[in-house]
């Protein structure tokens, strides 16, 4: 096999993510022929003796595992929570799920709504990269009534930070009551608290959010808790989505 960066071998062989691990690298947790790695560093699969946390790994391919889940309020999109709050984990167990997944990008503490498990490491990374644009379809409860024109703000691109301007957005008003609002928002990038803070610009605070789609994915009929698996035409459809080659099915 050729020589390729550690962090694409680690995600490829279902270690974690390939920015979680950059951060294990970065953290010091690898190791390559006895010697500690750095961030950058390459790796030949065949020939290296690659360690993580003091564990050789076995380079093979593993079977590829997919789940679509309805994260709950209140639960951290995380494995491990060191103030031992409610992890996607803890769903994992609940559903006597012991196959070693990760979630695939975030939802906010607060958010509920789809979030993608698997142990596809170049998959993942793909979803997440932002040349991918794979589009994220949200129901956003709001404060008051935003008018259209302040919609029109929100679908061109707005400001959230000195130097961040949001990419165009489809935003659709869905319902009203007296006093809030339900939109329809389908980003085609994930920024730190991105609804939040374009909502928060035109002072319409966020009161809840809701992820129901991921490119082809749908949260469909799941309840809060709720896990699946992916069925083949998903997966299919997901891998075409982020233009991954079919010999990689």
């Amino acid at each position: 096999m050729a020589i390729e960066r550690l962090q694409k071998i680690l995600s490829r062989v279902g270690v974690a993510s390939r920015r979680k691990a950059e951060q294990m690298i970065t953290e010091g947790r690898v190791a390559v022929n006895g010697k500690i790695a750095q961030l950058g560093a390459k790796a030949d699969a065949d020939r290296d003796h690659i360690k993580v946390d003091g564990k050789l790994l076995q380079i093979r391919s593993p079977r590829k595992f997919y789940f679509l889940v309805f994260k709950p309020r209140n639960m951290i999109t995380s494995l491990t929570d060191p103030w031992g709050r409610p992890t996607i984990a803890d769903l994992l167990r609940a559903n006597k799920i012991r196959i070693r997944v990760f979630p695939v990008g975030r939802l906010d503490r607060d958010a509920d709504g789809l979030l993608l498990l698997t142990n596809d490491g170049e998959l993942a990374n793909r979803v997440m990269h932002p040349r991918t644009h794979v589009q994220k379809v949200y129901r956003v409860k709001v404060m008051g009534h935003p008018q259209e024109k302040t919609l029109q703000r929100l679908r061109k691109g707005i400001r959230i930070e000195r130097k961040s301007t949001t990419l165009p957005a489809r935003v659709t008003l869905e319902r009203k009551t007296e006093k809030c609002s339900w939109l329809c928002v389908m980003l085609t990038e994930g920024r730190h608290h991105q609804i939040k803070k374009m909502f928060e610009r035109v002072q319409h605070p966020v009161l809840s959010i809701r992820r129901v789609a991921l490119g082809p994915l749908r949260l469909g009929r799941l309840r809060p808790g709720d896990i699946r698996a992916l069925t083949t035409t998903e997966i299919r459809r997901l891998r075409d989505a982020v233009e991954l080659p079919a010999t990689a099915r």
